[in-house]
């Protein structure tokens, strides 16, 4: 506190910040950078641990024998699935009701806001069908969910069998303290929303269904499950959710475990383990499986059903079966008593599982960052905003002015020359935050209102228009706010654009610690392109390759290299042309995943983080 009150050490301190306030800032863009490269490698990673004592071990005896059973359920399911060109509904509930489970359907109907074209659909109507195993060991409070989606073709038809022959054996069991809900949901995503709203009792993205007949207990956990061969060569296991929610690691851990257990190989964003942890391949391998989540977790789509779970405090995993060229294949046997030993597993809680952590980054199964070793990447990314915010109110303050750092206290002078100058008012920034904002509403509202008015007047479809709008605004975006701090003062001042830009580089660190502390991916991503950009830029120096470097910055250039680099990891890379439509298919999808789900990565960008950048756009054009 001396420090702060004594004049002539707070004014020696404000010396050295301003001195060193450019080394300061790319020493801790290199450490962010550095440290976040540093999270693959064996010291920032933990060993994975099983924390809830219920299911700390696997000492369970899986007896699960209807193998050649889920094959013949997958079989006659494929068989009236292509005859009614659907989800057999009567099938289901027949097949269902003969293994003694009480079985309900669920009509459901949704309005898209706009044709899905990557889907084909407009208007979707669909069933689900699932059947409640009522628990024999205690009242219906709590429950767990099998799931299997059900999409158009043969996809999936060997989950719903070995959903159906687990569903036998388990009716046969007497242990169970939990029932036990084996869904099949139509239109995937869209149908298991329609189907938690309904078993919550809300209604919050207008799907209309039917009211729900049938209910069990509270659910504790979900497993969805999608499988399309008679035999697999490994699981690969997909955790990121809505929003970039994850699901409890112990329930990531209880696969890991069982998939050891019964020698399943299992992989995590389509990659094995590796066991030389030491190794320089090793690394670059867990780098990759690292960057592949962040991409995955950043985008903020579900990367499956269980996903839509995680909205409803429900910890859910999606589980996929692989059939590839390896050589060892695992039949439906040892597939179902992996699937076993985790229900039984999970019908041994006492309580929610909570005990493990709920954020985390995984570059591998076996081991896990969490959550206080990776936040320290994304905090010395927005330590540059704070030291350069820091800089420019020192400077507005009159604290130290002009290069010679002729102090205004000492040197009446420069406090004279200081008082001449045109002090802007709280109206001059007004015009720029109003219109920057105005800017944002309408690229979120716009698109989609006035898609009718755009198939009118152009040759394209809904969808198309929509997506095209959105190009549009976006990029007239970039016209609109120049010089608009002239609009009531008719002038611009030094002061003024200082000002400006102190609010942004402050707005721009409160929207990426916010979004960082609900998807901490998203606002890395964010942060690593958009802070060094904001900080250097200025109406002063190199005014065009400031204006290139803050158009390579923007959310959308982000979007498309995030789509190179996606491409690049997964091994797969692709043309240019190839680039620009999945760019387009993924701006498409965005929007759909707001309206549909509830997603909050399009609103942010639209209303927050793009206003934002404008800001910093009229900074550089400031007159």
């Amino acid at each position: 506190m001396g420090l702060l009150s004594d004049p002539y050490r707070r004014r020696a301190l404000s010396r050295l910040i301003l001195r060193l306030n450019t080394p300061l800032c790319i020493l801790s863009y290199l450490a962010g950078l550095g440290w976040f490269l540093g999270l693959a490698s064996p010291p920032f990673t933990l060993r994975s641990y099983m924390s809830e004592n219920a299911m700390g071990s696997t000492m369970v005896e899986e007896q699960f024998v209807f193998g050649e059973r889920a094959l013949s359920y997958a079989r006659e399911f494929a068989g009236h699935k292509k005859k009614v060109g659907g989800i057999p509904v009567a099938w289901l509930e027949k097949t269902m009701w003969k293994l003694g489970l009480e079985v309900y359907k669920q009509p459901f109907s949704r309005t898209l806001p706009f044709p899905d074209e990557k889907h084909e659909r407009y208007m979707v109507k669909g069933t689900n069908v699932y059947g409640i195993l009522r628990a024999p060991r205690a009242a219906s409070t709590e429950s767990l969910v099998l799931s299997v989606p059900c999409s158009t073709g043969q996809h999936n038809s060997q989950a719903v069998g070995l959903m159906l022959a687990l569903a036998s054996y388990f009716r046969g069991q007497i242990y169970w303290a939990k029932d036990i809900i084996f869904l099949v949901n139509e239109h995937d995503l869209i149908g298991m929303e329609a189907w938690l709203e309904a078993y919550h009792d809300v209604n919050v993205t207008e799907v209309l269904s039917s009211g729900m007949l049938g209910r069990a207990g509270a659910i504790q956990a979900a497993v969805s499950l999608e499988l399309s061969s008679d035999v697999v060569t490994s699981f690969d296991v997909a955790v990121e959710g809505l929003n970039g929610q994850l699901p409890n690691l112990d329930l990531v851990n209880l696969f890991y475990a069982f998939c050891q257990k019964n020698g399943l190989l299992c992989t995590i964003q389509g990659k094995l383990q590796r066991t030389d942890w030491d190794t320089l391949p090793s690394y670059v391998h867990s780098l990759q499986t690292l960057l592949l989540m962040v991409l995955k977790q950043g985008s903020g789509r579900p990367q499956g059903d269980h996903g839509l779970f995680l909205r409803y405090h429900i910890e859910a995993i999606t589980v996929r079966g692989i059939n590839s060229f390896r050589q060892y294949k695992y039949d439906m046997g040892t597939v179902g008593k992996t699937l076993e030993g985790m229900f039984r597993k999970l019908n041994n809680l006492l309580e929610r599982l909570h005990q493990s952590y709920f954020f985390y980054l995984l570059p591998s199964l076996a081991r896990f960052v969490s959550i206080g070793v990776y936040m320290p990447a994304f905090g010395f990314l927005i330590l540059i905003l704070v030291l350069k915010a820091l800089d420019l109110w020192m400077k507005l303050s009159k604290c130290d002015v002009g290069p010679e750092e002729q102090l205004c206290d000492g040197d009446r002078g420069a406090a004279h020359a200081a008082a001449e100058e045109s002090r802007p008012g709280l109206l001059t920034l007004v015009p720029p935050l109003l219109i920057c904002h105005a800017t944002g509403l309408t690229l979120y509202f716009l698109p989609v209102l006035g898609q009718h008015v755009a198939t009118q007047h152009f040759p394209v479809s809904e969808s198309e228009a929509v997506v095209l709008t959105v190009i549009a605004i976006y990029v007239a975006g970039l016209a609109l706010p120049h010089n608009t701090h002239r609009v009531l003062t008719g002038c611009g001042s030094e002061r003024g654009w200082m000002t400006l830009k102190l609010l942004s580089l402050l707005y721009l660190a409160m929207l990426l610690g916010c979004i960082a502390l609900i998807n901490f991916s998203l606002g890395f991503l964010l942060a690593v392109t958009m802070v060094p950009v904001a900080a250097i830029v200025q109406p002063k120096g190199p005014k065009y390759l400031y204006a290139v470097l803050l158009v390579l910055v923007t959310p959308a250039v982000t979007l498309l290299l995030s789509i190179v680099l996606y491409q690049e990891l997964i091994e797969y890379p692709i043309s240019a042309l190839e680039c620009w439509q999945l760019f387009l298919q993924a701006v498409s999808e965005g929007l759909l995943d707001h309206y549909l789900y509830g997603s909050i990565v399009f609103p942010f960008i639209a209303l927050f983080v793009y206003p934002c950048w404008l800001l910093l756009w009229n900074v550089l054009f400031w007159k």
